[in-house]
């Protein structure tokens, strides 16, 4: 049964002494049908699926299946599919299973890395690396030889580090693989970053905001002009945000450019500069040459200098409305980051319209979700006196950690006439803090409680992204 699935890319359902029940692709040839009847020497019944559909279902299938090693080395082309290509070899087979498996649960990087008995290959799913399976050295050599012919990287260098990059199809989701490869001690280590082309942009009603967030992260982004700032640590999501508001905003009527290090998404309609220090184009020279482009909205990826911060406030000042991206902690240490930055106190009240901070946390797998009672020290830290929390416990589509996707906590904070007086006043985060939770503010830690009491994520995951908020 699986010999048939692996040689001829159809799934068995079952089968009894005369006959074998097969979900098959409607376009199949009847060729393929007899030839698997005449080695089985059974009838067939057919379940015949989509093209589109049987894909799907079938890298399911295949990415639960085992690894074979045996066979001999293949010097084949990469094929327009991997789901449908020979697998003759251990090193193809091995390859074709782990991309086929890392792109069914999500993952966002595949590590292969040598070490002295054994190599081990991991997933980064959700943030978090997984350990997926471990090959002998004798196996390693190989892959690593098939992912360089896959991404023209030099088979015969093994002394310097090598980047590449690889197109593969998997059923109708078409991916542009990212390839490193180092020397180490033990072997080449190899890391495979996997972006979906095509991958639909989040819209802000998607990334997770609470409705009131949301109503004022919508007022913020319709503004004329002004500046507004996302913050959080590097891979927090801030870029995915920014994006969903300019899809928010986007029309012909406006024209809109970003300035970024490098482009993550290609959006239609919106104009995409990448900076390139070795050429002098760094995000404060960019800016500048920007801003005789007739902008209406400029998104700078980041502000990292005084300099790209003088002209992002004038520029928001001057008319335009300016998104950008910084690291701080939370939405008031930014007020205060912009005045080490030398921005003076009544330009950042007159320039800055809005702040949003966030973090990232791992949702609850909906396929093995269950609701438990939480400990009493797991209710003391997060202030909470009852409750009802929710876990996974681990199953074959999240790879057994719980965890299936991610979402984001946030606090947004708009500025009023209020705290725009109190800024001019002082940039102390504690002193705005304070202000703020007077004022009734919510924080990313509250944003965090309400989506463990919903059923979101963990209590877990809260504690390990926001802690340092309580």
């Amino acid at each position: 049964m699986l010999s048939i699935l692996r040689l001829y890319r159809v799934i068995p359902i079952e089968e009894d002494s005369s006959s074998i029940k097969l979900m098959v692709p409607s376009d199949i040839s009847p060729e393929v049908l007899e030839e698997i009847r005449f080695i089985t020497g059974k009838s067939l019944k057919l379940v015949k699926l989509d093209p589109q559909e049987f894909s799907k279902v079938l890298q399911e299938r295949l990415a639960q299946e085992a690894i074979f090693v045996e066979g001999q080395e293949d010097d084949g082309s990469e094929p327009a599919d991997i789901l449908y290509e020979d697998e003759s070899s251990p090193a193809v087979a091995f390859v074709n299973q782990t991309l086929i498996k890392a792109t069914t649960v999500g993952a966002s990087d595949i590590h292969i890395e040598p070490y002295q008995s054994s190599v081990h290959v991991r997933f980064r799913l959700d943030g978090i690396l997984n350990e997926y399976t471990t090959i002998p050295h004798s196996l390693h050599e190989q892959v690593v030889l098939r992912i360089k012919v896959l991404a023209n990287l030099n088979v015969a260098e093994k002394r310097v580090p090598q980047d590449g990059k690889i197109s593969i199809r998997v059923g109708q989701r078409h991916f542009d693989v990212r390839t490193s490869v180092v020397p180490s001690v033990f072997g080449e280590r190899v890391v495979l970053r996997l972006l979906e082309r095509g991958a639909k942009l989040l819209e802000l009603q998607d990334l997770g905001l609470s409705d009131e967030d949301l109503l004022r992260l919508k007022r913020l982004s319709q503004k004329p002009y002004g500046m507004i700032i996302a913050t959080g640590p590097t891979g927090s999501g801030k870029s995915t945000t920014l994006y969903a508001m300019i899809l928010s905003i986007k029309s012909p009527s406006k024209n809109i450019i970003t300035i970024e290090d490098p482009p993550e998404y290609q959006i239609e309609g919106v104009s995409q500069v990448q900076v390139n220090p070795k050429v002098g184009l760094t995000f404060a020279s960019g800016l500048r040459a920007l801003l005789r482009q007739d902008p209406d909205i400029i998104m700078v990826g980041e502000i990292r200098d005084s300099e790209t911060a003088q002209i992002a406030t004038q520029a928001a000042l001057t008319g335009h409305l300016v998104l950008s991206t910084l690291h701080t902690n939370d939405a008031p240490s930014a007020i205060t980051r912009l005045s080490d930055l030398g921005i003076e106190p009544f330009l950042i009240a007159s320039s800055l319209e809005g702040v949003l901070a966030q973090r990232l946390v791992r949702r609850i797998c909906e396929h093995c979700k269950v609701e438990y009672t939480p400990s009493e020290e797991e209710l003391s830290q997060l202030g909470l006196s009852r409750g009802v929390f929710y876990k996974g416990q681990g199953c074959e589509r999240c790879m057994h950690t719980g965890y299936r996707g991610r979402t984001a906590l946030f606090e947004v904070l708009e500025l009023n006439d209020d705290i725009k007086r109190l800024i001019v006043r002082t940039q102390d985060s504690n002193e705005i803090s304070n202000f703020l939770k007077s004022q009734g503010f919510s924080t990313m830690l509250q944003d965090g409680i309400k989506k463990v009491l919903n059923g979101i994520t963990t209590a877990e995951e809260v504690l390990r992204a926001v802690k340092s908020q309580q």
